[in-house]
């Protein structure tokens, strides 16, 4: 996963797969979902980021992986 942000144009794109070529794009109030051939979603826009969030969004960044065992 990767997340940018470009204040030049203040977009936040959050991608989860980098090698995955987009089919289809939805937007729906700003916000874009990018969708793969076989219906993944390959990444999320954020149009006017720091209207929708705040003045620099990746100061809201707060990381937590859960990793939990698969149940046998």
């Amino acid at each position: 996963m990767k997340i940018e942000y470009d204040p030049a144009h203040d977009i936040m794109n959050i991608e989860f797969l980098s090698d995955e070529q987009i089919k289809e794009s939805v937007e729906l109030d700003g916000v874009v979902i990018d969708y793969s051939i076989d219906g993944r979603i390959v990444a999320i826009e954020i149009l006017d980021a720091s209207k929708r969030t705040t003045k620099n969004p990746l100061d809201l960044i707060d990381l937590s992986i859960v990793k939990e065992k698969a149940v046998a």
